[in-house]
């Protein structure tokens, strides 16, 4: 594993400049010079803090205090987040045959993944505290609801919901009732359908089946240097108390810059992504392999293409950036052109980022060491970390809700006594 820096680990830990220089023994103002550069820590303050972080990533993986299965699991990205709130999944479900080899290469050893959640019965699933989905939206059908209007028959949220792969998560809800659920979907789903299908969710989450639920926006700027809302829906089988507006996120204009998860030239090359930087003279330096700069022909066209668009009072056009900015929304497309996120380059056409950079962006790889492995095509790869969600987001959201998952727990845990006659 690549050494991380004094800062690295500092806010791996979650540490402020006051809690590392209290816990060294060091003043703040040691820590703050430590951070600019203008002295250097020795190697045994950051041992400690190494050391720190190992011992907490081991706690993160033996732990298990709660069960959770992932729906619609992609690459694992929901998983991962409740993981380190000390859940363990006991199922996954995921029909994409390239997201299940890239699942199955960051979360070897496990339990089979499942395949199409449509043609899995609930009775099959193993029972569970928490579910996790971020289902695809899907347009709710009216014709069965008017077929059943016409025969005078009564017809509810869920019936609404049938054909539609939100069906699939209220079934499996209504047959093992588990504590808690976290659903993720994009930010348009408040308002897909003049607000009718977000109805028809919330009304089957609440009024058929009586979860308590609170939902809420997030933005994941806070977290990686990319503009990225997606809404969060939270539900607790009892009143815990738990509401997802009162959970502190990261404050989104104060979030990190591109150049936080852009190549770093010190880095060692990796296959695919990066070559040997030849100039260094040494095999621990690289450089971005060209494949990822646009061609002529391709960056004439995205060129011409944004002039048309402005040209009409449109907003179309590429997103062009430098390392202090932060970028817009990764989609799935992105292995198209690569025109929502473009990297300038000195001298050169932009460039797309790298699958390993993409990464970044999302959170899977919390520092330069390259920590998820990519077993795909660029192609995939653009195409499943676009679909993927914030995995710091999905954290702060998991260790929110984890004292309310425990304590519901605890709660239905505790032996009942009947009344004497």
């Amino acid at each position: 594993m690549t050494e991380l820096t004094f800062t690295e680990l500092r806010e791996t830990l979650a540490f402020t400049v006051e809690d590392a220089a209290d816990i060294l023994g060091v003043s703040p103002k040691t820590v703050y010079r430590w951070e600019k550069g203008e002295i250097v820590p020795k190697k045994a303050y950051l041992s400690i803090l190494q050391s720190m972080v190992e011992q907490r990533r081991s706690a993160r993986k033996s732990r298990s205090d709660f069960k959770f299965i992932d729906l619609f699991a992609g690459i694992g990205g929901m998983r991962k987040g409740f993981e380190v709130a000390g859940g363990k999944c006991v199922f996954t479900s995921e029909w994409d045959k390239y997201a299940q080899k890239t699942y199955r290469a960051n979360f070897p050893d496990d339990h089979p993944i499942a395949g199409d959640i449509t043609q899995i019965d609930a009775s099959d699933i193993p029972s569970h505290d928490v579910l996790l989905a971020g289902f695809p939206c899907q347009p709710f059908s009216i014709a069965g609801v008017s077929k059943k209007n016409a025969l005078g028959r009564a017809h509810g949220f869920m019936d609404k919901a049938q054909g539609t792969l939100f069906f699939d998560v209220l079934r499996i809800l209504k047959y093992h009732r588990p504590a808690a659920f976290l659903l993720e979907n994009v930010k348009n789903l408040i308002s897909h359908n003049k607000g009718d299908t977000f109805r028809t969710i919330i009304g089957a989450l609440e009024n058929e089946l009586g979860y308590k639920i609170s939902t809420r926006v997030v933005d994941g700027k806070g977290y990686t240097p990319q503009h990225r809302e997606r809404i969060y829906i939270v539900g607790f089988r009892e009143e815990v108390g738990f509401d997802i507006n009162k959970v502190k996120f990261k404050d989104s204009k104060l979030g990190p810059k591109l150049e936080s998860i852009l190549h770093d030239p010190s880095e060692a090359p990796e296959i695919h992504y990066t070559l040997p930087d030849d100039t260094k003279g040494s095999n621990r330096n690289s450089v971005i392999n060209d494949k990822y700069t646009l061609t002529d022909n391709l960056w004439a066209y995205l060129q011409a293409y944004a002039a048309k668009h402005k040209a009409k009072g449109n907003g179309f056009g590429y997103g062009l950036n430098t390392p202090d900015q932060t970028s817009r929304t990764l989609s799935a497309r992105y292995y198209k052109d690569g025109s929502e996120i473009l990297i300038a380059q000195d001298g050169l056409n932009p460039r797309r980022l790298t699958p390993r950079e993409c990464a970044r962006l999302m959170g899977f790889d919390s520092g330069r060491s390259p920590e998820m492995v990519i077993p795909v095509s660029d192609t995939r790869a653009y195409q499943q970390f676009g679909n993927s969600v914030v995995v710091p987001v999905i954290e702060t959201i998991a260790m929110a809700m984890r004292p309310s998952i425990l304590g519901l727990l605890a709660l239905e845990r505790l032996p009942t006594f009947e009344a004497a006659e």
